[in-house]
């Protein structure tokens, strides 16, 4: 016989292994964090190669048109394959929207405005950027967000919006 807690109508023992398991996973975030710094990069063919399909190195845009501007994501070398599941000679890209430095690319790259993550393994998007110069640049990540090693990254491409 299964003993129920109350209104939750959930078994005690499922109850019980999930506070063990929260326990057991309950690590900080600076422990967390050194793991972090020790995980390895995934490596990369030396052919691979990540680009912009669209838009091109000095494209210009009306300020009309910027509201959504298509960019797509071009790859040889390897295979596009959504974050979580670690697959050899793949990864997701990362989009880099005026960077002044790379992040650090040993770590897992930070998600931000400047940094677009396409975990799911999409191959373009749609973005909206202010008139003014722009430049955009890719990083292929691994399962886990870290770029390979060598890194796989785009050239640094510049837009304008009038």
């Amino acid at each position: 016989m299964v003993k129920y807690l109350g209104w939750q109508r959930m078994p005690v023992f499922v109850v019980h292994l999930i506070s063990s398991v929260a326990l057991s996973l309950a690590i900080t975030p600076s422990v967390m964090s050194e793991q972090l710094t020790e995980m390895p990069n995934s490596s990369s063919p030396a052919n691979a190669q990540v680009y912009f399909l669209s838009p091109t190195n000095g494209q210009v845009f009306n300020a009309a048109d910027s509201e959504s501007i298509a960019v797509e994501f071009g790859l040889n070398g390897m295979k596009v394959s959504p974050a979580g599941p670690a697959v050899p000679d793949s990864g997701h890209h990362h989009l880099l929207i005026n960077m002044n430095e790379l992040p650090d690319l040993t770590k897992p790259l930070p998600a931000s405005d400047q940094v677009l993550h396409f975990g799911k393994g999409q191959t373009s998007t749609r973005i909206q950027l202010p008139p003014g110069s722009h430049r955009l640049q890719l990083v292929l990540g691994n399962h886990i967000h870290i770029p390979h090693n060598p890194p796989v990254m785009s050239k640094v491409i510049e837009i304008e919006i009038k």
